[in-house]
């Protein structure tokens, strides 16, 4: 049911166009609650409106687009008063700019969307298969290393895009990013579809603007780094060049398979000389259009002033804890006499009421020269010097005045699965705790400038391959329960627009976290060369060295000993007690998982070969590392080993075409066997590490799936015998008809456990009751099989020795 909403606004601010189109978009909320529009059909028109479904299924996540992150006063008013009318009154900055709402009713998202839009704040195409919020370094305009400031470029692009004809039919989401310089990380160029660094040329003795232009890159499961595109693109050419980007990508774009419809398989696919020639002759056949240079002849109505004139610091009185936040939190602008302030949020979060606190503050100290950051902070630039320690007083008053950004209790975390359904882990409670952890043993300060991300899966929302060290959820099976698990990523950073992505190293439990990063950090304090940075440290520590020290933490308690360790970090539900299982299902277990932890053990020596410069021999050992882990998963179905070609081949139609393996990682098998591993330089040796990785994940997902299938099913064996035995046994006796058996299956020579799971597959099917007639060998075979079937609920009729064999009659049980 919509709320009722108290609050006043101007609807006549509203453009007549974009109060249309909430219109249109309630008129369809109505029609698909009607029964008069499928759901599927409504899904991306909610999408490409900025409403996305949540893992509770009952409520809606809504994101905001904030082109390069700007902000005024009234708009943060505005945002508060929705969060706390249709919100659970918090307002959370994404890592691109973004601003999103958790937990909100369907039925109040028109409201919603006319509120924001009376402050020129849209939701539309904040989701769905179109252009994203267009990204932008927050310090464009006050950096003292930019080359220009690219906040009206990046407005004007952004705008241009929105709704464009040209960027309405892609196969998937296409992001764009601004940085003013190349060497730091505020505008992260490099993962973007497209990036845009600034750049200046001298043509005919006078000094242009344009901007080194990149495509393709990307961050997802598998991360690519950009392609440089052009050296140089006027700024006059940078709307048209972009337009022609956009029409080049849904011409070339990948259609049936989701997973591979981004730019950056384009530019893999088809080169980037090959996607540049397709771009430039597009160029040529655009009709010409004002707006493509129309902003530029106004770039002035983009500067920002200051509230107040220049000052300096020296002798003004400083509050208690002023230095830390000052050391850490206070950058110098170009201007002289003005600071930007960064306000640290700790997960991104802040109140609706700080939020409104805050637009008075920054009404006190600044004109409306607010950003939201892509570290999921919020940045007041054009602050005078000596109001620095008044801002510092007022900012802690309201909660907002934490020391630390952009350090390693600065922690950047998706949300998981707080409330993402694709999340595997509680990143955000991960996240929540390492910042508590660190803040408390005093140790945030001590390296500059390094950054810990933490994904909730492999899509890299929170960014994990950019970070020093970088997490994404996953989880290992430990008995007869599942503990929650994370991999580790080293050697990424975000310095140079992201030049560099980490790689997985190995698996951690969240509570060894802390204790890994301390030893980690601890050990590149004291040991790193003078100016090494720690992704240059890690590289020289090596891989080897790195896994020694994950090692320490590989193990952990049973859950009899601390089921505290099988509770992800920040949950309180426990996994339930699991039963075990028949003596040949057992030996399965252990078969399947040797399996898998050989197939983790290839994608740790593919990576010592990756950082040894071994290309060939790396790819190599990523492709067997998948070949294992399909190898492992066939087990279950009762196929043993014979040749690559073969696990190849049966893993298809047995986990990828029926959907119990994620496409997406999946696909990584097949594209393997196609490609000369001969070849690979570097980068194509990193991609296929990253998409063993990836696969050899999702195979132990897969595994973990069915086996608490397999004890579901188990259990409710169980109590259907026990419901039968308690039943009162029947007076009259009946002749029962010689049954006949249907089916049969000969494992002579079949060793265990495949010769169990055969039989079990053959019998599910079957119909309850059915008899089926297999043939076993003597030895371990007749000890085991009976068993386990008997455990699986089936009952042995008959037993007979047929020679050096053993002939069962087994009854189709429940």
């Amino acid at each position: 049911m919509a709320t009722e909403y108290a609050g006043a606004y101007d609807v006549s601010t509203i453009p007549s166009d974009v109060a249309r189109e909430i219109e249109i978009y309630e008129i369809q909320l109505g029609r698909v609650q009607a029964g008069q529009v499928e759901e599927t059909l409504f899904t991306e028109f909610r999408l490409r409106h900025g409403v996305y479904g949540q893992r509770d299924d009952r409520s809606q996540m809504i994101r905001v687009k904030i082109p390069f992150g700007g902000l005024t006063a009234v708009q943060l008013e505005m945002l508060a008063d929705v969060a706390e009318e249709f919100s659970d009154n918090i307002i959370h900055i994404t890592t691109r700019q973004d601003v999103q709402y958790h937990y909100v009713d369907i039925n109040n998202t028109p409201e919603l969307m006319r509120r924001l839009a009376s402050v020129d704040i849209t939701t539309k195409e904040a989701c769905g298969n179109v252009v994203r919020n267009v990204t932008a370094c927050p310090l464009s305009g006050v950096c003292q290393d930019e080359t220009f400031d690219i906040t009206p470029y990046s407005k004007a692009l952004s705008a241009f895009l929105l709704g464009h004809p040209d960027a309405q039919d892609f196969g998937r989401k296409f992001k764009i990013a601004f940085s003013g310089c190349e060497e730091h990380a505020c505008g992260l160029a490099n993962m973007h579809d497209i990036g845009a660094v600034a750049a200046v040329k001298e043509v005919d003795g006078e000094v242009k603007r344009g901007f080194k232009l990149y495509v393709g890159g990307g961050l997802g499961a598998v991360p690519h780094q950009a392609k440089v595109f052009d050296d140089f693109v006027p700024a006059e050419e940078l709307l048209p060049i972009s337009q022609s980007i956009c029409r080049v990508f849904t011409r070339l774009g990948e259609r049936r398979n989701r997973n591979k419809a981004r730019l950056k398989f384009v530019i893999a696919k088809y080169g980037i000389e090959e996607f540049r020639r397709q771009v430039l002759e597009d160029r040529e056949t655009l009709r010409h259009d004002p707006a493509w240079t129309a902003y530029l002849d106004n770039l002035d109505a983009y500067d920002e002033s200051p509230l107040k004139a220049p000052t300096q610091l020296n002798g003004t009185s400083k509050p208690d804890g002023f230095e830390e936040w000052y050391q850490s939190n206070v950058r110098l602008q170009s201007q002289p006499g003005y600071a930007f302030v960064t306000i640290t949020l700790p997960l991104g979060d802040i109140t609706a009421d700080q939020t409104r606190a805050l637009a008075d503050i920054s009404r006190k100290y600044v004109k409306d020269t607010i950003r939201a950051t892509v570290e999921q902070n919020i940045v007041l630039r054009w602050v005078t010097m000596t109001d620095l320690p008044a801002l510092y007083r007022e900012l802690k008053v309201i909660g907002l005045g934490d020391p630390g950004a952009e350090s390693m209790v600065d922690i950047t975390a998706c949300p998981g699965t707080d409330s993402c359904k694709l999340g595997v882990s509680s990143s955000r409670g991960l996240a929540a705790h390492l910042r508590n952890h660190f803040i408390e043993a005093g140790v945030q300060s001590e390296i500059k400038d390094f950054r810990i991300k933490i994904s909730g899966c492999p899509n890299s929302c929170g960014q994990h391959h950019i970070a020093n060290i970088g997490f994404f959820g996953s989880s290992r099976r430990m008995g007869e329960h599942i503990a929650p698990y994370y991999q580790v990523l080293l050697g990424g950073h975000m310095t140079e627009n992201a030049s560099s992505y980490g790689l997985a190293t190995g698996k951690i439990h969240g509570k060894y976290i802390p204790a890994f990063i301390e030893e980690l950090t601890g050990k590149y304090t004291t040991e790193r060369d003078e100016e090494e940075s720690f992704t240059d440290y890690v590289a020289r520590l090596g891989k080897a060295e790195i896994k020694q020290i994950l090692s320490k933490y590989d193990k952990i308690p049973s859950y009899e000993e601390a089921p505290e360790f099988y509770v992800d970090t920040g949950d309180t539900k426990d996994y339930q007690l699991k039963t075990g299982v028949g003596e040949c299902a057992g030996e399965v277990v252990a078969l399947v998982s040797m399996k898998l932890e050989e197939a983790d053990r290839l994608i740790y020596e593919s990576g010592l070969n990756l950082e040894k410069g071994e290309y060939q021999d790396s790819a190599e050992l990523a492709f067997n590392a998948m070949i294992r882990a399909a190898d492992g998963l066939l087990t279950t179905v009762g196929l043993q080993y014979i040749d690559d070609a073969t696990t190849v081949s049966e893993f298809r139609p047995h986990f990828f075409e029926p959907g119990n393996f994620f496409p997406g990682y999946g696909a990584h098998i097949f594209k393997a066997t196609e490609e000369d591993a001969s070849t690979f330089d570097h980068e194509l040796a990193h991609r296929r590490v990253e998409e063993a990785t990836l696969f050899v994940e999702e195979s132990h997902n897969v595994y973990n799936r069915m086996r608490i299938k397999q004890e579901e099913e188990e259990e409710s064996r169980r109590k259907a015998r026990r419901s039968r035995r308690t039943r009162k046994p029947r007076v009259v006796k009946e002749t029962k008809p010689v049954e006949e058996i249907v089916d049969s299956l000969d494992l002579k020579g079949v060793a265990c456990p495949f010769n169990y799971v055969q039989a079990k597959i053959r019998l599910e099917t079957m119909n309850l009751g059915q008899l089926l007639e297999v043939t076993i060998d003597d030895g371990e075979p007749i000890e085991n099989v009976p068993k386990s079937l008997t455990n699986d609920g089936h009952e042995i009729v008959d037993t007979k020795k047929v020679g050096q064999h053993y002939r069962l009659t087994v009854r189709k049980g429940e």
